[in-house]
């Protein structure tokens, strides 16, 4: 089970005891907007966020291996994140 708050993360908003997956989509240093898909271990598409103007998303995740996939004006890439139950899971993906 997966969902995210549109228009990018709070930290003051992240739910105690939730298994959370969040980070920023960079290019050259720079905040990239476009949108974040998170796909389980066997590739199966989950969810789809949009990044805010800061290049961040969230999203609250059972535990396990997620990719998390950046689509981008121009490029694509690719996380794989382990997730631990309760946890926070910080991605940073430069595309």
């Amino acid at each position: 089970m997966c969902g995210a708050k549109a228009g990018g993360p709070d930290a003051s908003a992240i739910k105690p005891g939730e298994t959370t997956i969040q980070g920023q989509v960079t290019r050259d240093g720079e905040p990239v907007t476009g949108y974040v898909r998170l796909l389980d271990a066997t590739g199966e598409f989950t969810a789809e966020v949009p990044t805010s103007a800061t290049g961040q998303f969230r999203f609250y995740a059972a535990e396990g291996t997620w990719t998390v996939r950046a689509l981008v004006p121009g490029g694509t890439a690719d996380r794989t994140v382990v997730a631990q139950k309760g946890g926070l899971a910080e991605v940073a993906i430069a595309v």
